[in-house]
């Protein structure tokens, strides 16, 4: 959809937004997990009740493994359809800035999982960090991915109605493709090619220890963008806001508040923002959210502009592509008349 340079932004989305980054914003990193020398935590009995009303989404038989039908929630991000130790599918969110997946309390419960045969971890969210308990599982999968004998976090219960977090461990040699028109999501060994007709490709740092990170630019400005799929909104740091200023950009903000996976909150400034370009394609958020996250700390990025891209601005997308084996993002939207491709909130 073509975005008219300069046109101003629905006051009513503003409010919108507003409302949804104080209400619902949650996990938007499961980042670095890390051992915690706390005391196993006790053993959590079997809620029963949560298990009748959620076994009508437990199926025993093998569903589509290769392409699996998804949907985007009420918030906006993705629910993909994974088994855990031969039972779901359970939704969880993919999360490309998560390293490691989680689960909720009522996944472990419904699994017979116990709490207190592996130790707490330090689980790393945006805007802190919390001690959870952690389970053991045989298997996660979908599509060609398998991860075996894992231990995972149990995530606090702000999910918005998901079952966990899909991370990234297990997606080394992997291609997702997202088809948001058609709510499909593909995991698939990567061969290296790809019908790339249409698609703006980025390149990415293969890095362990960081997300997903490419080159933009926000309003002129060179930018550091981390895609988010497990964001619904789009934050941008303060680097970047006083790049924008010396451009000129004028701001008049309102006071916002993000809460992270760990359930502690930071505040931070609602603000018209110029388009974000990825090369050929640009996307129009009109109002993002600008604080100096602990985690933009964590990746040494609180002094050069950067942004967490979210579902806000990836749904915009036609298709989103992302192989890990090639290093590469791929981003395709429908042309607009003239020949650039955008994109608008």
């Amino acid at each position: 959809m073509a975005h008219a340079a300069g046109l101003p932004p629905n006051e009513g989305a503003q409010r919108a937004r507003a409302a949804c980054v104080a209400m619902v914003a949650m996990a938007m990193f499961l980042g670095e997990v890390h051992a915690a020398p706390a005391p196993a935590a006790p053993p959590v009995a079997l809620d029963t009740g949560s298990y009748d009303r959620l076994s009508e989404i437990l199926i025993e038989q093998p569903g589509p493994l290769f392409v699996a039908p998804t949907r985007r929630d009420s918030i906006g991000r993705i629910w993909a359809p994974v088994y855990i130790d031969g039972k779901g599918p359970f939704r969880l969110v993919l999360d490309t800035g998560a390293t490691q997946s989680g689960l909720s309390r009522t996944v472990a419960s419904i699994l017979r999982l116990p709490l207190n045969r592996t130790p707490p971890v330090l689980l790393r969210g945006v805007t802190g960090i919390a001690t959870v308990p952690t389970v053991r599982i045989r298997k996660l999968s979908i599509g060609d991915l398998l991860v075996a004998g894992a231990v995972l976090p149990i995530l606090p219960d702000s999910l918005g109605g998901a079952d966990g977090i899909l991370g990234t461990v297990g997606l080394e040699n992997k291609r997702i493709q997202i088809d948001f028109r058609h709510d499909r999501i593909t995991i698939s060994f990567s061969h290296g090619t790809y019908p790339t007709r249409g698609f703006e490709i980025l390149r990415f740092r293969p890095d362990g220890a960081t997300p997903l990170i490419v080159d933009a630019r926000v309003g002129g400005v060179r930018t550091k963008a981390i895609i988010d799929t497990g964001g619904q909104l789009t934050i941008a740091n303060d680097a970047l806001r006083n790049a924008l200023m010396r451009h000129r950009f004028s701001w008049r903000g309102k006071a916002d508040q993000i809460m992270g996976a760990t359930r502690a909150v930071q505040s931070g400034e609602l603000i018209a923002t110029p388009a974000i370009d990825f090369g050929s394609i640009q996307i129009r958020d009109p109002y993002i959210t600008y604080s100096n996250l602990m985690i933009f700390r964590h990746w040494h990025l609180q002094d050069r502009p950067a942004i967490l891209i979210g579902m806000d601005a990836l749904g915009m997308l036609d298709q989103l592509v992302i192989d890990y084996r090639m290093h590469e993002v791929l981003m395709r939207i429908r042309p607009a008349k003239g020949g650039r491709s955008r994109a608008r909130g």
